[in-house]
């Protein structure tokens, strides 16, 4: 086992980019070797020594490595970008494109996280104790498909463009999310316990289920009603304009 603890040295008030913050990067390396893998800190070069305390104890391979982030990363980015397997855990908030394109392992957060959280994410858990900002397991400015795989939970609410062009995986929000959650969706399944505005819109294929919705989009069919996990739903089919597949639920 592999234990590394991270904590920003100082407030870090310029965005800085640390996608090296990963167990596929720290694997086997010591803690010297750590604390030189380059960042970013606005457009000047730097390493994770100069930005963070970096302490690591012990070896081992990608699956066997812990990272404990505890403070305010609120201006770091793509932390655990690419990850395949691992445990980063962070207490406190974290900046935009957290666990991007990760295909394994496990984020934890206990506070929020900015947006574009679990960006192209093919595989692994992220799990979101506070809230999640824009675009939440979508796809960067032009990509064709969003998440791929794996679960994204949040115990709070998420901001608008959840799942935008999600192709596969799970998101579930235990809160409320913006306006059109599941836009241009073609696979996977969302679930919003609580409520959302304009869901589905354009959607070709997956599952949306929703607590309540604010305002429907009037691109769906009304096919009845069914019980999903034993609670009654009122269930669509769309988005008709675009010949969809999509199946919504919406609660009685």
């Amino acid at each position: 086992m592999q234990t590394v603890a991270i904590k920003p040295k100082n407030g870090i008030k310029i965005s800085a980019e640390a996608e090296n913050i990963s167990p596929d990067k720290f694997a086997g390396k010591s803690e010297k070797d750590i604390q030189s893998l380059e960042a970013w800190m606005g457009n000047q070069k730097t390493t994770l020594g100069e930005l963070f305390t970096i302490k690591a104890e012990g070896t081992g391979a990608v699956a066997d490595v812990k990272v404990v982030m505890e403070g305010d990363f609120s201006r770091v980015k793509r932390i655990g970008e690419g990850m395949t397997a691992g445990l980063v855990m962070i207490k406190g908030n974290v900046d935009m494109h957290l666990g991007a394109k990760m295909s394994g392992g496990k984020i934890s957060v206990s506070g929020n996280v900015d947006s574009w959280a679990g960006r192209e994410m093919k595989g692994g858990e992220l799990i979101i104790e506070g809230n999640a900002g824009y675009y939440l397991g979508a796809g960067y400015r032009g990509e064709t498909c969003g998440m791929r795989g794996g679960k994204i939970t949040v115990l709070g609410s998420a901001l608008d463009f959840l799942g935008e062009h999600m192709c596969g995986g799970e998101i579930i929000v235990k809160g409320n999310a913006g306006i059109l959650a599941g836009l241009s969706n073609n696979g996977g399944k969302i679930v919003i316990e609580g409520s959302t505005s304009r869901p589905g819109s354009e959607m070709a294929k997956g599952t949306i289920i929703v607590g309540k919705v604010d305002e429907m989009m009037p691109v769906f069919k009304l096919e009845g009603t069914e019980a999903v996990d034993g609670v009654s739903y009122r269930k669509y089919t769309g988005d008709v304009i675009v010949n969809g597949k999509g199946v919504l639920y919406v609660k009685e």
